[in-house]
């Protein structure tokens, strides 16, 4: 692969689900190595298919995937799972496994690598254990370990997701929404620690955000989508009221996360 190519090409994605409901329409766009790129859109616009079609979570009805280079559409079996070891992913509501200690959730994003059976029976090597604990040391989690995840708050809880994440040594890291669920001064707590990802560790991030706010300081680029199209593609700063309101709907009013 050349060091100039997209990370990530997504060319004419459809997804239909069986009800009839048409997610994705003809999607196409390309992801540079080391881009942190937003994607916005009303609820119901194809942000969580889009980016569960690209680990293949949900299988896309037709269109091309390529990351890396191969084409994720046509893998199964091992080769699937090598892409997904590639691929972190950090959910809305978290996932993790609350009655587990924050290290053991942590730690779990070795499973790809590690295996079902050494996971389960926390078979870890001391070279993992100390990443995981490092990585919790960059979330600002590091005196946590110890600590029974349901014990943690919403905020702290999603980042020991993206710790969880980061254990993979990723690519590309989905985010889905992972701010939904917070208040506003966690938020940028969260959003701060997957810039740090995406700035000193070079992990390449595809974030799936409601606040408009939050993509004009975290994100470099931005892409949005309207039933399922894009509609628009470009720099956050340049989304002024007008593209707002073809985003979002003439009678939306922005609110802002401070």
């Amino acid at each position: 692969m050349q060091e100039d190519a997209p990370i990530l090409e997504v060319k004419d994605l459809w997804k239909t689900y069986d009800n009839g409901v048409a997610a994705l329409r003809g999607v196409s766009f390309t992801v540079r190595r080391g881009e942190f790129l937003g994607v916005i859109g009303l609820s119901g616009s194809g942000k969580s298919t889009l980016l569960r079609c690209i680990n293949r979570l949900v299988e896309p009805s037709s269109g091309s995937i390529r990351f890396g280079g191969a084409e994720v559409t046509a893998m199964g079996g091992k080769d699937l799972s090598a892409a997904r070891q590639r691929i972190g992913m950090v959910f809305q509501h978290f996932n993790l496994v609350k009655r587990k200690s924050v290290l053991t959730n942590v730690l779990t994003g070795r499973l790809g690598a590690v295996g079902t059976w050494r996971s389960i029976a926390g078979r870890f090597s001391p070279e993992e254990r100390a990443r995981a604990a490092e990585l919790l040391g960059i979330v600002g989690l590091g005196d946590k370990g110890d600590v029974r995840a349901s014990e943690l708050s919403g905020g702290q809880q999603q980042r020991v997701a993206i710790a969880r994440s980061l254990m993979q040594r990723p690519d590309l890291l989905l985010a889905d929404e992972p701010v939904a669920s917070l208040d506003p001064s966690t938020s940028h707590s969260v959003m701060r620690y997957l810039e740090q990802a995406n700035q000193e560790f070079g992990v390449t991030i595809l974030c799936n955000l409601h606040f408009l706010s939050l993509v004009r300081q975290y994100t470099t680029r931005v892409i949005a989508l309207q039933a399922g199209q894009i509609v628009y593609e470009g720099s956050p700063q340049e989304i002024d009221e007008a593209w707002f309101r073809r985003i979002y709907g003439e009678e939306a009013k922005e609110v802002r996360i401070q």
